[in-house]
């Protein structure tokens, strides 16, 4: 458990660097509509962050719910915010395209996942 909370808390302070450096270093470079693009992908990559501190300090879930929603919101972070700074940064985005919504499914899954494991838990 110390492990994913290392890793997300680690993944938090990315965030921050990544969201300072947007708005700092980004604006003489990028196009408004690259920076808005950017900036979503640091929102919900500090979203799900948030989602996930939650997730592994919450004591209701089990460790198999815990592990199943870390997979869904890392992977979420990866594919969705991970895309966009890929386009963002030159990755055509044609040759990428189906990742962000591969990741923002998985993003919706986590949630869905997150109602599911309340309502178990609420029931019992």
């Amino acid at each position: 458990m110390n492990k994913i909370l290392s890793l997300v808390a680690f993944l938090g302070a990315i965030t921050i660097v990544l969201g300072a450096f947007g708005a700092h270093s980004l604006q003489e470079i990028l196009s408004a509509q690259q920076l808005k693009s950017f900036e979503t992908g640091v929102r919900y990559q500090m979203y799900h962050i948030l989602a996930l501190l939650f997730v592994n300090t919450y004591a209701k879930f089990s460790s198999k719910e815990k592990v199943t929603l870390n997979y869904l919101f890392l992977g979420g972070i990866l594919l969705f915010s991970g895309s966009i700074y890929a386009i963002t940064f030159g990755v055509p985005a044609q040759t990428i395209w189906f990742v962000t919504p591969l990741g923002g499914l998985l993003f919706i899954l986590g949630w869905l996942k997150m109602a599911i494991s309340f309502f178990k838990n609420t029931s019992n």
